[in-house]
């Protein structure tokens, strides 16, 4: 079975390559894993502020990635695996990929206008020289209509 794995944020890049990992796994019989990344928070002095706000990183994340999910089940895909994980960004994405050897790819989405995020600059540059999976690049000016026809 097929896996694409989607990092799930607010963007418009998030929903595309969302969207077409759906589509894409629809069609290949697979399945979708969704990724919410929880930057790391600043350091506070107040350990009590400090906690407070990390908590409410993680349910900002966890509501995200729940939401993705249930677009996901209504739309008639299979139940996604969820998870929500704290860290850097590119360190975070590249230890699921350690753990979930099942991954067969790694969903990004690009930017329609400006220059690419961060996870697109590492696992399409430098990064990519050890990933275990490919990388799925989804152009992020692409109709809906497009993504169904290229999935």
């Amino acid at each position: 079975m097929r896996v694409y794995l989607v990092i799930v944020d607010e963007t418009d890049e998030a929903r595309v390559a969302l969207r077409f990992a759906a589509r894409r796994a629809a069609k290949t019989d697979g399945v979708v894993h969704l990724l919410a990344l929880v930057p790391p928070q600043p350091f506070n002095a107040f350990g009590g502020i400090q906690a407070t706000i990390e908590e409410e990183a993680r349910a900002r994340a966890e509501t995200l990635v729940t939401t993705a999910a249930g677009n996901l089940l209504s739309q008639g895909a299979k139940m996604p695996l969820i998870s929500v994980r704290i860290g850097e960004d590119v360190k975070v994405v590249r230890k699921y990929l350690e753990e979930h050897p099942e991954v067969s790819a790694l969903v990004l989405g690009a930017a329609s206008e400006g220059g690419p995020g961060p996870l697109v600059t590492h696992f399409t540059g430098a990064g990519m020289t050890n990933l275990t999976c490919p990388v799925f690049l989804i152009p992020g000016g692409l109709s809906d209509e497009a993504i169904e026809r290229l999935s």
